[in-house]
């Protein structure tokens, strides 16, 4: 190679860090549970970030952008600058996929080539409602990951359903039975989407993520106890008293699969732990105690 040769390899290369380095993550839900802490965990490592929502809101060195899923004019100046996204379905669809794969072949042909993808522990590829998204992805993207995290712990704080009635009739209203739950930290979450988005290398597979523990919901209730000092119990439901309970609330089909979630819990579905967390961020998942003690015990002191 002659010395202009090289020179020029040499430009090009720092042409194309330097294009790299000026795009953009776009975090859809970027105020959401999850995403919330994915677009500050960007931001404390230097970088960029579109920080979408339907109302988007300022956050302290986030770019905020109006995105909706139903909307699809708003998904261009979304894409604009950007080479990687996180994903958070639709609220409360039973097929995302109907406007989620749409907008994944308007994003690679944009430039996106990393998508990761928040889905459930408890839907397969191929499966319903996101696993559909999730079985398309790898055809999608040469970088993927789906992360399919256990329940999240925040489901007993704030205003969250379990939350709601800890708080207005010291119970946990489930059809799980006895069945255990790896219940997990969404900080742990969103720890492990950062380096999902920005490791050299992406996954390219499916990551189940659980806390430390599997857990009933009458552990999960002793510990509230414990930490809080009000008294909370489990209250056993049957899958047709839940499923009508949600339905008040959310489209039946949507509660339908929501019940069917506990009924799978009470036959084992989700009784099992993983080590990804710790793997892929060097550090233990958080434990239940931990999150009462962080995000309810001041709650319920109120």
């Amino acid at each position: 190679m002659t010395t202009t040769q090289a020179t020029q390899a040499t430009q090009a290369t720092q042409a194309t860090q330097a294009t790299q380095a000026a795009q953009a993550t776009l975090v859809i839900g970027a105020t959401g549970t999850t995403g919330r802490r994915v677009t500050a965990g960007l931001i404390a490592k230097g970088h960029r970030v579109k920080a979408a929502g339907r109302t988007p809101a300022p956050q302290p060195g986030a770019q905020p952008v109006r995105f909706d899923w139903n909307e699809p004019a708003t998904w261009t100046e979304a894409l604009g600058g950007v080479d990687r996204v996180y994903l958070i379905p639709p609220t409360g669809s039973p097929d995302p996929a109907e406007v989620m794969l749409p907008f994944l072949h308007q994003a690679r042909a944009a430039g996106v080539r990393r998508a990761v993808l928040l889905s459930s522990s408890a839907i397969p590829a191929g499966g319903p409602a996101v696993g559909r998204v999730h079985e398309q992805l790898p055809g999608l993207f040469e970088e993927w990951a789906v992360l399919r995290p256990s329940w999240f712990m925040q489901n007993f704080a704030g205003p969250a359903p379990h939350a709601r009635t800890i708080r207005d009739d010291g119970a946990i209203l489930t059809a799980s039975g006895d069945g255990r739950v790896g219940f997990i930290d969404a900080e742990d979450i969103a720890a492990v989407a950062v380096h999902a988005l920005t490791d050299e290398q992406a996954p390219n597979t499916d990551l189940i993520l659980t806390g430390p523990q599997a857990l009933s919901y009458a552990d999960v209730a002793a510990v509230i106890t414990d930490v809080t000092g009000l008294p909370v119990v489990h209250r056993k439901l049957t899958f047709e008293e839940l499923r009508d309970r949600w339905a008040a609330e959310i489209p039946l089909e949507f509660a339908t699969m929501l019940a069917a979630m506990d009924r799978a819990i009470a036959d084992g579905a989700e009784d099992r732990i993983s080590d990804t967390v710790e793997r892929l961020t060097g550090r233990p998942p958080g434990t239940l105690r931990a999150f009462v003690e962080r995000e309810v015990r001041a709650a319920a002191s109120h």
